[in-house]
């Protein structure tokens, strides 16, 4: 077997009648799934398209989302992630970047594209149908599938005799989060996706028995390459759902008792916290939480524990490796930890000058190395030969160091080590003092530029109730728990953290928008 496509479709051979994905009322078989996903494959290759030809996915979370993905890779394309956040300056980028040939999108998607100058482009798939005349050609989704219907001749073949991808072939394209530059396309080749699947899959005991509430977005690694690859291999259910919504999730987990999982972001985690004493429940337990994407303060874990009864599970991923490392799923599931590499993969800490292996509590950048890393940036020689060294080992750009007994801890971007007087600090560090202090919700800390000091560090806090606290409390409760040096210089009050899609607080939005004197 050499892809997620291929286990799908062996599943649909020998359990046909299990469900591989809730959505609303609709319940989709997995023989269901795989014969949606041939004839969109079938109709892609009538439109035309060519292995290696890039087809984008801008569309919510939905099972037409699934089928499109599936199809592309099962047609030899190879799928273009984009964020639906994105627009004009985001979009016209990667579409054009990549050579986008194709879109699957929906009718406020198509508004925003149609205006934009992609050459490459051919058509819209609108899986609301069709909206204005742009430059672009634009096709409904069932007017696009009734082009895929199969012929007699097809509908005798097996599903053995449809060619699957191969192990080394290009699938899937994921830009980067882009916050210092133009964001790059990492390119994910089929055996990047099945082996970090397998890898996942067998360290969180995932089976056929699991059924896995998943809101996060589809767009992103976390939603789709661990929730949805993760249930396709292993011929497992999933509760899809449109997105996060903290009530529908807590309903879901009170109501559905085949759910067995939930993976979310720490703001998910942290919404749910609010929701249960909200509405004053006990809430049930399940098999599996994890968290993901950012970073999971110790206090969030400690209260869901207390709330919840049991520990979440941390792991770390990124773009251009998929999951790298976990908290075990039997044993010590360690608060402020990302535990350590997934079976198979390999990682480790080095100096960020001389790129020299560094021991047990010494930080530096962290480096992995597998079979799940990606093979290169797309069009971007430069920029891949950046981050790999000879012997194969991809510098993440993520600071940390690990424990004697092998657990690793993030402590922030190599981009946001702040230098201050010559001494290094690491915001993760301070933000974990600041949001332990009874009157902080959130905490973020950022360098800005400092006449004496080269760099100040800058505390962004967010309130826990209406009651401000005091600069000056905040800045001698830091001094209490850390080295002199480490304080905020400044506290900055806002009423929320600029974030992506997944909950990241992005940094960059704040510096620029931030007037320290």
């Amino acid at each position: 077997m050499n892809s997620i496509v291929e286990a799908t479709f062996r599943h649909a051979q020998e359990q046909p009648e299990r469900v591989a994905i809730f959505f609303d009322q609709q319940r989709i078989t997995y023989d269901n799934l795989a014969s949606r996903v041939e004839r969109f494959a079938q109709a892609l290759r009538n439109r035309g398209l060519q292995p290696g030809e890039r087809v984008a996915l801008f569309l919510g979370n939905s099972p037409e989302f699934i089928i499109a993905y599936l199809g592309v890779q099962l047609a030899h394309g190879i799928i273009v992630l984009v964020n639906t956040q994105y627009r004009k300056v985001e979009l016209s980028h990667i579409l054009n970047d990549a050579a986008v040939r194709l879109c699957v999108t929906n009718e406020a998607g198509a508004q925003e594209i149609v205006p934009l100058q992609i050459e490459s482009l051919r058509a819209l798939i609108l899986v609301e149908g069709p909206t204005s005349a742009g430059a672009s050609e634009q096709i409904s989704l069932s007017d696009f599938l009734a082009n895929g219907e199969p012929t007699p001749q097809q509908t005798s073949e097996s599903a053995d005799a449809l060619v699957f991808p191969e192990a080394n072939d290009p699938a899937v394209i994921g830009y980067t989060s882009g916050t210092t530059g133009r964001s790059k396309g990492a390119l994910l080749r089929q055996r990047n996706l099945l082996a970090n699947a397998i890898a996942v899959t067998s360290a969180w005991h995932w089976t056929e028995n699991d059924c896995l509430l998943l809101t996060l977005p589809l767009f992103h690694t976390h939603g789709l390459m661990v929730g949805v690859h993760g249930t396709l291999l292993t011929g497992a259910s999933m509760v899809l759902r449109p997105k996060f919504e903290a009530a529908d999730v807590l309903s879901k987990l009170q109501d559905n008792h085949t759910i067995t999982m939930f993976f979310g972001v720490p703001t998910m985690y942290s919404r749910l916290l609010a929701e249960v004493e909200r509405q004053a429940l006990k809430p049930r337990q399940l098999r599996l939480f994890v968290s993901g994407s950012a970073p999971l303060s110790p206090q969030v874990f400690n209260a869901f524990e207390q709330t919840f009864g049991q520990r979440i599970l941390e792991r770390y991923g990124m773009t251009e490796t998929i999951m790298n490392m976990t908290n075990p799923y039997d044993g010590e599931r360690r608060a402020g930890t990302v535990g350590a590499p997934f079976p198979g993969q390999e990682a480790r800490v080095v100096d960020v000058k001389t790129r020299r292996p560094l021991s047990a509590t010494e930080i530096g950048e962290i480096e992995v190395r597998g079979p799940h890393v990606f093979s290169e940036y797309w069009q971007r020689p430069d920029a891949t030969a950046e981050v790999f060294d000879a012997d194969g080992w991809f510098k993440t750009g993520d600071l940390g160091w690990y424990s004697q007994d092998g657990y690793y801890t993030i402590t922030g971007r190599a981009r946001e080590l702040i230098i201050s007087g010559g001494y290094n600090i690491y915001p993760r560090e301070i933000e974990d003092v600041l949001e332990s202090h009874p009157d902080i919700a959130e905490a973020a800390v950022i360098g800005l530029p400092d006449v004496d000091m080269g760099e100040q560090v800058v505390a962004v806090i967010v309130p826990r109730t209406d009651h401000r606290p005091q600069a000056s409390d905040i800045i001698a409760f830091c001094r209490q728990q850390l080295a002199s040096y480490k304080k905020p210089r400044q506290i900055v009050v806002v009423d929320a953290l600029p974030r992506n899609a997944l909950g990241k607080v992005q940094k960059h939005v704040l510096a620029a928008q931030l007037q320290i004197p």
